[in-house]
């Protein structure tokens, strides 16, 4: 999904939205005092807009930052260091909705437009230390019937490039990172097609060969279809992402690896399926860990409960203003209760639960969370639902957040509202 941040040179004041709640204390000419010494030790570390801040030398503690211990300790407030891989992360996968072609008017629609050799320097990543190694493609299980074409100019692209592996090759960068680390970056959703497999939000049982060996774990039918879909012409997401990650681990398995997956929107949705196969997949896979920026749910409680059994290790950032986090389908608990009084209604609840479940639409939400909120910033629009979702709000908002107890504070932006893709 592309979309832009529609950002004002100055904090917006038009009568038409409200007005940020900001804590008067949190002034932007004045350092503020913050409830928490933890959170104001933060706040001083981000008042320094260091080379080293930006490029954070991780070497033997890379493993924390891709969450061996679920990236306890470094969300709130939020290390730096974390900060930083979390938005390099985010240029990834910029670069991959920098270079697919959105032209529907062109003859290469829903393509790269650069050449993988290029894709990195050409969408703005001339220093990253990675090189584009594989180009991704997503396949549609959706088939229109002949006479949509007929009310509809849009192209029905069965196939469409979804973003690209990348691996570090740059000495000095592998030594900042303290390993050499493979990058997965995965666009959100661009294409008519795609759109309808989002609207597919029933679960459905994952394949045998997804390794799950359960005929509750289940995941959202349209995610998986643009997983596992293949054509004649092009293999699917799965198998390309397959074949890479062998290659990779063939190539660099006796070094220092992870592998990084990141995606935003639907992209997001994906980057969970595939760091799921690979870590079920491959006995030897290296560490996989997943960046994602406003994901849809995936899958359901058994689903949730084999990712951690795999050793995946997924941070969502999630922005609480943005829809597209709160669907599809319900979180419902087990241990939940509703109450109105002193009369319990569990019962009412157990009832709407089976309901739910029959429709299978009961999800569950997956990994550890950093949770922001672009009503905390004075420099984006609000109430916009394109605004929330935006990747860009995204990246602005982690670039401010110090603490729950402070969600966003202005300083010398690293990342500024104002870039749109």
């Amino acid at each position: 999904m592309t979309l832009s941040v529609t950002p004002t040179s100055q904090p917006n004041t038009s009568p038409s939205f409200s007005k940020p709640n900001f804590n008067p204390n949190f002034s932007h000419a004045t350092t503020p005092t913050l409830p928490f010494n933890k959170s104001q030790l933060a706040w001083d570390r981000l008042k320094t807009d260091s080379v080293e801040c930006n490029s954070p030398r991780l070497g033997h503690k890379w493993t924390q930052y891709q969450g061996i211990n679920h990236w306890e300790g470094l969300l709130d407030p939020l290390d730096d260091n974390l900060r930083a891989e979390i938005l390099r992360y985010g240029h990834f996968v910029e670069s991959a909705y920098r270079a697919f072609d959105f032209d529907t008017n062109s003859e290469t629609y829903a393509t790269c437009r650069f050449p993988e050799t290029s894709l990195l320097p050409q969408t703005g990543m001339r220093k990253s230390g990675y090189r584009v190694t594989r180009n991704l493609h997503a396949t549609c299980g959706v088939q229109l019937p002949n006479w949509v074409s007929s009310v509809s100019q849009l192209p029905r692209v069965q196939s469409s490039w979804i973003g690209y592996v990348a691996v570090c090759e740059d000495e000095k960068e592998i030594t900042r990172l303290g390993r050499r680390d493979v990058v997965i970056a995965l666009r959100g959703t661009a294409t008519c097609l795609e759109w309808l497999e989002n609207l597919r939000v029933t679960l459905t049982k994952l394949p045998n060969h997804m390794g799950c060996g359960s005929e509750n774990c289940m995941v959202e039918n349209g995610f998986l279809s643009l997983y596992v879909s293949k054509t004649g012409a092009c293999p699917s997401l799965q198998d390309m992402v397959r074949e890479e990650v062998a290659r990779v681990i063939q190539s660099y398995g006796q070094e220092p690896l992870s592998i990084s997956i990141t995606g935003h929107s639907l992209g997001a949705a994906l980057a969970i399926l595939s760091a799921y196969d690979i870590t079920t997949t491959f006995k030897n896979s290296p560490m996989v860990s997943v960046v994602s920026f406003g994901g849809p749910r995936v899958g359901n409680d058994k689903f949730r409960a084999q990712l951690e059994k795999s050793g995946t290790r997924i941070l969502r950032i999630v922005n609480s203003d943005d829809v597209i986090t709160k669907v599809p389908g319900l979180v419902v608990r087990d241990d939940d209760m509703s109450c109105n009084g002193h009369v319990h209604v569990a019962g009412l609840q157990s009832w709407f639960r089976k309901i739910v479940q029959d429709m299978q639409l009961v999800y569950a939400d997956v990994g550890q969370e950093l949770r922001v909120s672009s009503r905390e910033s004075s420099y984006l629009k609000k109430g916009d639902v394109a605004t929330c979702h935006d990747l860009k709000t995204y990246l602005h908002l982690v670039d401010g957040f110090v603490s729950s107890s402070c969600p966003y504070m202005s300083k010398t932006t690293r990342y500024p509202a104002e870039a749109s893709l």
